[in-house]
């Protein structure tokens, strides 16, 4: 049975204190990166306290779901590195309490936000995306004198159509302006184009007074002649003009009935009911689609494709072919012939690219659709998921505070972010499956919580940055100096002839070792990877020098200790096989991109080790003649 122990509750304080300090950090980031989006509809618009209260308030219950799995990854990075730096992860692991025991608690936790996460997601987020996406659409006609855009036609105000050529962003005003009104039928519109002008609101915003200048005026007597006389149209310059426009400016809510494709504002039972609808209306246009082209093509609609074309080949084969038709033909006929054709064949292409293009629409709603069904299960899966590696982390790294922790969360994230952002947009545009791209950010990070919580629990030593030196170390051919210092207390003097005798020894090895096998020739690929004997020869004579250096360590003479800070530290397999495992050398020719990498690697430690027994043999013989001049001194 279950049973809350005081550890669980210990736990369970520390992460709640700083799940609740990250949260609200986290998600105040996230509202300020989402702010910067949406600056631009904010500024100038002269929104009341209550709109823009309702917007941030809108904002933040949309990025809870974001701002949870942050706040899990950070807080138990720091709970873990905390208790590991102060050695109470020591002193729990001592009293026979393993890692998972720790975990439980907050696992258990961790669980229970994930729900949190799928409510907010599934209830409170769409209804407050659907209230964002509202507001963000009333605020962009709130103020249209700012949002008029360069060198197209802005439709913002009603019966007005408005184009500005360049806009000062300064002063306010507009130059080279062209306006179309229309305020009953086509007939009857009025054409203005002014050198420059200024749009301003009117004080109570029922009406927005536009300041013309220097321009010409367009339009029609309808109005007086009536509609049964032939209108004529009048021109007027002016020198200044002044137009009243009705505009509400007042802050209204959009009709909610515009936004029914937003995926993002709909729960799951919603997004599953409207796709239903939404994949039963498009098939049908689909299918109607093809029998309108099967109808073209064919000209029957009981006849296959196959047997429309056999028919045509035996009415060809029977009555006329085509080309000896054509070649009959006038000059005059024929260039018909091909326009009609050309003509025909343009015409089937813009059917088809509008056909094209309704189809696609619709695919890509009910994509989005998809998109969000997975993303309400994945978003909250990733609460459980940063959790079993923010945790085993903090229990690797074991240090608390906002240093390493921070920083660490903050690659998690930043990965996780690129990952399901990719994912997203691929299975957006069509070019992944829905699945596989937002699953592909879960994919990822699942086997890496499960491999550091196997480490952490396992108590491996993950981040052991030496290990990881000496590891790329050994793959690039980098090495350590020798460094033999004198010894201020020296117990046993070295023994100098035994010493010389070995290194003589020594030398004569080497020797043999470089011409029997040619070092500075390429190896045969051959016995590298399928047939290779085994070469112990180097790991004898690197023994052998290695014992003689730690003897001969016990001098006093200056001279022999200068030279033996000249050996070299030998690599003695690297020269002869990639690998230890056969296996792995075949793995390694068969892949021929490591296969070429590895082979090459070992000719350059061949020659390094061509060199280095160049060295250890000038070397030897620089200290026997030491050793032999201080046995003459003697």
């Amino acid at each position: 049975m279950f049973r809350v122990k005081k550890l669980d509750i210990f736990i369970s304080k520390q992460f709640g204190l700083l799940f609740v300090a990250t949260f609200f950090i986290c998600q105040f980031v996230l509202m300020m990166q989402f702010l910067w989006r949406y600056i631009d509809e904010l500024i100038g618009k002269g929104l009341s306290m209550e709109v823009m209260a309702q917007f941030f308030w809108y904002m933040s219950l949309m990025l809870v779901p974001q701002a949870l799995p942050l706040a899990i990854l950070l807080s138990s990075l720091i709970t873990f590195g905390n208790l590991g730096e102060s050695s109470e992860l020591t002193a729990i692991k001592s009293a026979g309490i393993s890692l998972m025991q720790t975990f439980r608690p907050l696992i258990i936790i961790s669980i229970l936000i994930t729900a949190v996460s799928f409510f907010f997601q599934n209830d409170i987020g769409p209804k407050a995306n659907m209230k964002m996406t509202q507001l963000l659409i009333s605020m962009k006609q709130k103020s249209p004198e700012l949002e008029i855009p360069e060198g197209i036609f802005y439709d913002g105000i009603p019966n007005c159509n408005l184009y500005v050529q360049k806009k000062n962003m300064k002063t306010g005003k507009l130059y080279g302006i062209m306006i179309y009104r229309m305020t009953g039928s086509y007939e009857d519109q009025e054409i203005i184009l002014a050198d420059s002008g200024m749009l301003q609101a009117t004080a109570e915003k029922k009406h927005l007074v536009l300041s013309l200048w220097d321009g010409m005026w367009y339009g029609n007597l309808q109005a007086e002649l009536g509609r049964t006389a032939a209108v004529p149209y009048q021109r007027q310059a002016f020198v200044t003009k002044k137009l009243v426009l009705d505009y509400d400016g007042d802050f209204n809510l959009t009709d909610a009935t515009t936004l029914s494709n937003n995926a993002r504002g709909k729960s799951l039972a919603q997004i599953f009911h409207d796709k239903d609808s939404m994949v039963q209306i498009y098939d049908s246009i689909g299918l109607q689609f093809y029998k309108s082209a099967k109808a073209r093509y064919y000209r029957l609609h009981d006849v296959s494709k196959k047997d429309s074309l056999l028919a045509l080949k035996r009415a060809e084969e029977k009555t006329f072919r085509l080309d000896s038709a054509y070649a009959k033909l006038s000059n005059e006929d024929k260039q018909n012939v091909v326009n009609i054709a050309l003509g025909n064949v343009r015409s089937e292409s813009s059917e088809l690219t509008f056909n094209a293009m309704m189809t696609s629409d619709g695919d890509k709603i009910i994509r989005q659709h998809d998109i969000e069904a997975i993303n309400k299960f994945t978003l909250a899966l990733s609460c459980l998921i940063f959790f079993f590696i923010g945790a085993p982390l903090g229990a690797i790294i074991r240090k608390g505070g906002l240093g390493i922790p921070v920083i660490i969360s903050v690659i998690v994230f930043i990965v996780f972010y690129i990952l399901d952002n990719t994912g997203y947009r691929m299975a957006r545009g069509g070019m992944w499956t829905v699945w596989f791209g937002k699953g592909l950010a879960t994919a990822v990070l699942t086997p890496i919580a499960v491999f550091v919580t196997y480490k952490a629990n396992n108590d491996s030593v993950v981040f052991n940055l030496d290990a990881y030196r000496n590891f790329f170390m050994r793959l690039l051919g980098l090495r350590l100096k020798r460094h033999v210092f004198g010894k201020e207390v020296i117990i046993n003097d070295p023994d100098y002839p035994a010493d010389a005798t070995r290194l003589s020894v020594i030398n004569k090895d080497v020797t043999d070792y470089s011409h029997q096998h040619k070092l500075m020739l390429m190896p045969n690929p051959i016995k590298v990877f399928f047939r290779y004997e085994p070469d112990h020869e180097i790991e004898r004579i690197n023994e052998e020098m290695e014992q003689v250096i730690e003897d001969l360590s016990n001098t006093k003479d200056k001279h022999i200790l200068t030279e033996l800070n000249h050996y070299p530290i030998l690599s003695d397999k690297a020269h002869t096989r990639p690998f230890e495992r056969r296996w792995m050398n075949i793995l390694a020719a068969i892949i021929v991109p490591v296969g070429l990498f590895l082979y090459i690697r070992m000719w350059m430690f061949r020659l390094r080790l061509l060199r280095d027994l160049r060295t250890i043999k000038t070397t030897n013989s620089n200290i026997i003649s030491r050793i032999r001049q201080l046995g003459h001194q003697s």
